[in-house]
């Protein structure tokens, strides 16, 4: 851009700088650096506002949870396809999570970074994981809730629901490892897609990078402890509709695992570990180490 053009825009509006009218997206030093103040400023939320955004977030991925369940439908694609437009629909939820402002457990994780940097202290980190966890649960059922008394699940003559109903089964009987290890792959890669966000200078460079990581987790049938906060509590509702049942072919011994004990226990826990492993360490921590460390050593 023409620096008499520069100076005219800034002209118009004395907010914009120099750097607002760069296109290059920022570093991966540049990221690390803007990661530790995000983290800082996660940290430091007040607690109305943060409870509030993490209601919010976990109802936007639950929202992406309800998209996704609808887009796995009669698809003809056939399964690889399939799994992959499930998982670009189910994007929507991050989107809405880093672009309209919300606060995510599992994105969240990303504050190690901060706390590693001795910004923040370890009370302020747990205290914000606790809230944020908390804040997405009640997001999520609220959601579902919303969902069930509004009869969604019935569209496509009930097919929604018996879907809903197989995707809620098939999570309660992984094994604790397998939800474990699959949490760690999930919430490695909805990190690295809040870590590119962190290389953008507008909303759509954020949506670009968004989409194929979520996409990617999805497809490979990776586990999300929020997106789960969804999954698996509107099947427990509906395996008491006789109808959903006999369209989904479950048989009994399946919708006899299908409880809230096995949803928090079998589930949820195990993924939620791996998810914080996922986004702590093999994210976090890693880009720490080589972009920060020696910043903290010379402190």
């Amino acid at each position: 851009m023409r620096e008499g053009k520069q100076d005219e825009i800034r002209a118009s509006d004395p907010r914009i700088s120099l750097t607002d009218l760069r296109i290059d997206p920022y570093s991966p030093a540049e990221m690390a650096g803007r990661a530790q103040k995000v983290g800082e400023a996660k940290a430091g939320h007040d607690f109305v506002n943060l409870l509030t955004l993490a209601v919010l977030a976990g109802a936007f991925i639950a929202l992406g949870a309800q998209f996704a369940t609808i887009a796995g439908i009669d698809s003809a694609l056939g399964w690889g396809p399939t799994r992959v437009l499930v998982g670009t629909v189910f994007s929507i939820g991050l989107i809405l999570v880093v672009i309209a402002g919300a606060e995510l457990f599992t994105g969240n994780t990303l504050i190690i970074m901060a706390w590693l940097g001795r910004r923040v202290s370890s009370a302020s980190l747990l205290r914000n994981w606790a809230v944020a966890y908390a804040g997405n649960f009640v997001g999520a059922i609220a959601t579902v809730l919303l969902i069930y008394y509004a009869g969604q699940w019935a569209f496509a003559e009930g097919r929604v629901g018996a879907h809903a109903l197989n995707i809620a089964i098939s999570k309660v009987q992984l094994g604790f490892v397998e939800a474990l290890l699959l949490g760690i792959l999930c919430n490695a890669m909805v990190n690295l897609a809040v870590w590119l966000c962190l290389s953008a200078r507008s909303n759509v460079d954020k949506v670009f990078v968004i989409i194929p990581m979520i996409a990617g987790f999805v497809a490979s049938g990776f586990e999300h402890s929020i997106a789960n906060m969804y999954f698996i509590p509107i099947g427990i509702l509906l395996k008491g509709n006789e109808e959903v049942v006999e369209l989904s072919g479950a048989g009994g011994d399946a919708l006899a695992d299908l409880t809230w004990g096995s949803f928090l226990v079998d589930n949820l826990l195990p993924v939620t570990i791996g998810n914080v492993i996922g986004g702590a360490v093999m994210v976090a921590a890693i880009y720490w180490l080589v972009y920060l460390r020696t910043s903290r050593n010379a402190a």
